[in-house]
């Protein structure tokens, strides 16, 4: 399995590198990315190690292709900041419209002309979600009325028969935000999008085992990976 490294905006102080892996046979496109908010950690840490796990072959697609952009706001994680503007504000709301910002504009740029069928953006948030109704952590989120709700339930339910602690369990939030990634990538390119929380008060390591599970589910579910 080939899988080759790339650059947005090389040359830039927003430089961050991105990795296509491709698979022999063809079939479907999907794209990760993280560290769209610098304090993220987690979810950026989960993101290298399935690079690093693609390069080991540990990580193998049986099909498609695969494009991951690990810390897209360098900028921010070396500050450990969520980021100034918040990046994940700043990409295009409707077709024809301009992303607001470099990062966001070169981004979305790559996800058009990879034009992934599914769409992760991983993220973390405060609190647990089976405990606080109101909060984001321990939640996956897509658009009300999305095709990807089906699929999204189905992984939840598969990843929480794993979780002992009930507490950590995930939920389904249905958000349409405009201004994210993830709503982008839904509303012009018609991906199946998704946003991975988890909770920024679980151990780093529980939540980086999280995201990579959770991310490995729905690469089966793309039918990128064998079940």
């Amino acid at each position: 399995m080939l899988v080759q490294k790339y650059t947005l905006l090389p040359g830039t102080s927003y430089a961050t590198p991105y990795y296509v892996a491709q698979s022999a046979r063809p079939g479907p496109t999907a794209m990760i990315v993280a560290g769209i908010h610098g304090n993220e950690t987690g979810s950026i840490q989960a993101a290298r190690k399935l690079v690093r796990m693609l390069g080991a072959d540990e990580l193998r697609l049986h099909t498609g292709r695969l494009v991951i952009v690990p810390t897209v706001n360098r900028h921010a994680y070396r500050q450990r900041i969520r980021g100034v503007p918040d990046l994940n504000r700043t990409f295009p709301r409707k077709a024809g419209q301009t992303a607001k910002h470099p990062l966001s504009a070169a981004l979305f740029d790559t996800a058009r002309r990879y034009r992934p069928s599914w769409y992760l953006d991983l993220h973390e948030a405060n609190g647990l979600s089976q405990q606080n109704s109101k909060v984001l952590g321990q939640t996956l989120i897509t658009n009300p009325g999305s095709r990807s709700v089906s699929a999204v339930r189905k992984i939840i339910k598969g990843v929480n028969r794993t979780i002992r602690a009930k507490s950590q369990s995930f939920n389904l939030r249905l958000h349409e935000l405009p201004g994210s990634s993830r709503t982008a990538a839904a509303r012009i390119l018609g991906a199946r999008t998704v946003t991975v929380e988890t909770g920024w008060s679980l151990p780093f390591s529980t939540r980086v085992q999280y995201q990579i599970d959770v991310v490995r589910r729905f690469l089966g579910e793309a039918g990128l990976t064998k079940s």
